[in-house]
């Protein structure tokens, strides 16, 4: 019983690793297509049909790139940061349930890699140790164009850790548990049980606070767009600075299973229409975070230091008060 437990683990695991690692790539595709819509374009086109193989492209080009140690670095650390950023995002995905357990060949299969009982915080803790990969990235590069980027990442990313956890707070009191797998039953009702429902303020404030734990417009302050360079990411190159990305793609894709299953209901019953309707949840705040790229302007940092310290923040706690003293 041991060896098939632990013989699932690892299938379970290189599964997600090779799945998600895929659809980093394919997001990188949906994205150029989502914006060249938005903006009147027509994004990739001329690798394969409607640009599908751009996506293969990319990858040989990252995977065959040279890979430059820029002198004056500190070359150890420098190398270790990216594989930070990319293994703490898919650490993170091992306590996400992403879809009801189901039987195959006589073998029940639960699509969970680990489901322990402190789920979330463990999710919450993992996420919250990525922000050393941008932060040793920017201090161990020659640039200080870097370092800044890097304090102004590592300013966010703390800030909103507070907000995030905060926010949560309130559901968890709600559910009695930290396992994604009890919110998810919780909810299991059907769609009048949604957490949503009794909890919209936390789940406002923690869709706000995702953006910023992904680094995603309007909260892009780590590398601008609109700037020439590439945040903590300047002096990186080749496959170094694709586990940057793969890291940040994979994290969108995470935060939009993880939204659903604490708010949404999840998988609902565990029937194949749950199955169904959970990615469907998923596909939508995805494409929620290409939206926004597209349609709302980066903010300030004293702008996003002043909404999460002066507005979130309070509105969290008051949120968690209230749910106190209606649950006694």
């Amino acid at each position: 019983m041991e060896t098939a437990y632990l013989i699932e683990t690892v299938i379970k695991i290189v599964v997600v690793l090779l799945v998600f690692s895929a659809l980093a790539g394919l997001g990188t595709y949906f994205e150029r297509k989502v914006l060249a819509f938005m903006q009147r374009r027509l994004g990739p086109m001329n690798v394969g049909p409607y640009g599908l193989l751009q996506v293969a492209a990319d990858g040989v080009k990252l995977f065959t790139k040279e890979d430059v140690i820029p002198q004056n670095v500190v070359a150890p650390i420098f190398k270790i940061a990216p594989v930070v950023t990319a293994a703490t995002a898919f650490m993170a995905a091992a306590a996400i349930p992403f879809l009801p357990q189901f039987t195959i060949f006589g073998y029940t299969v639960h699509p969970i890699v680990a489901d322990i009982n402190i789920g979330i915080l463990y999710i919450l803790g993992v996420m919250g140790v990525g922000l050393y990969g941008p932060l040793l990235g920017g201090m161990a590069s020659a640039n200080k164009f870097s370092l800044i980027s890097a304090a102004r990442g590592a300013a966010v990313f703390i800030s909103y850790e507070v907000v995030t956890g905060l926010s949560i707070l309130a559901p968890i009191m709600m559910v009695g548990s930290l396992s994604l797998i009890d919110f998810n039953n919780y909810q299991a009702g059907g769609f009048g049980d949604w957490i949503i429902w009794t909890q919209p303020v936390a789940f406002v404030l923690f869709w706000i606070a995702a953006f910023a734990e992904t680094g995603r417009t309007p909260f892009h302050l780590i590398a601008n767009d609109h700037e020439i360079i590439d945040g903590f990411g300047t002096e990186y190159s080749g496959m170094r600075w694709g586990l940057f990305f793969i890291g940040e793609y994979a994290n969108m894709f995470f935060m939009s299973f993880v939204i659903p299953l604490l708010f949404l209901g999840g998988f609902g019953d565990g029937s194949l229409l749950g199955a169904l309707g959970l990615l469907g949840k998923m596909a939508f705040f995805f494409f929620f975070f290409l939206w926004t790229r597209a349609a709302w302007p980066d903010v300030r940092p004293d702008q996003l230091m002043w909404l999460c310290w002066k507005v979130l923040m309070p509105i969290a706690v008051l949120n968690i008060l209230v749910t106190a003293i209606v649950l006694m």
